[in-house]
């Protein structure tokens, strides 16, 4: 099996009462908790990534009083809180490795992420010979579409189940997911 899942991003700041919700978050939680109980063994690895900054400073630059929401965001995910928790409705249990990124800077795709043991993506990949990438989560117009443009530099095959994101916004969401295809992936359903 040379098929991976990549969650990105569902974490309770980020669906409909965080810091920087996403509507439709939590609908996407539900039916990325649904998807996994129906096939995480498709899989060899499921991976999801959190946000995980520090409470203390900017990060970076990543935080700030008067964001422009480009670069610059309000205070979200900061390890340890409620906010950075995964959504309350998205079941982890099938999840085999957890990743956080940004750590005191900013971080978008799941490929800045490490686990508590030093894993990054691309050693998984590499350890487990994937060649092929599903991709899901929140916001489909930034660390959605980072994370599929940064598995397919990778050199994987990409997929990005489109029932299975939400984004920030519908226009900036398409553009991405067109960004997305134009760079070789494919856009494909939870049903495909």
């Amino acid at each position: 099996m040379t098929r991976a899942l990549f969650i990105v991003d569902v974490q309770n700041d980020f669906t409909e009462r965080g810091a920087l919700g996403v509507e439709g978050g939590d609908a996407v939680a539900e039916r990325i908790s649904r998807f996994l109980s129906e096939h995480a063994d498709d899989y060899a690895l499921v991976v999801a990534s959190r946000d995980w900054h520090d409470g203390d400073g900017d990060n970076g630059g990543h935080f700030s009083a008067t964001p422009d929401f480009v670069d610059t965001w309000p205070v979200h995910c900061v390890g340890g809180t409620y906010g950075a928790d995964y959504d309350e409705v998205f079941d982890t249990a099938r999840v085999s490795h957890h990743l956080k990124k940004g750590q005191g800077k900013p971080a978008y795709s799941l490929f800045e992420g490490v686990s508590d043991d030093g894993e990054t993506a691309a050693s998984l990949l590499e350890a487990h010979g994937i060649r092929d990438i599903d991709v899901v989560g929140i916001a489909t117009d930034y660390c959605v579409r980072a994370s599929a443009l940064d598995a397919l530099g990778a050199g994987r095959r990409v997929r990005v189940l489109t029932d299975l994101v939400a984004g920030v916004h519908p226009d900036s969401s398409a553009a991405a997911l067109s960004e997305i295809e134009a760079a070789g992936a494919e856009l494909a359903t939870s049903d495909d």
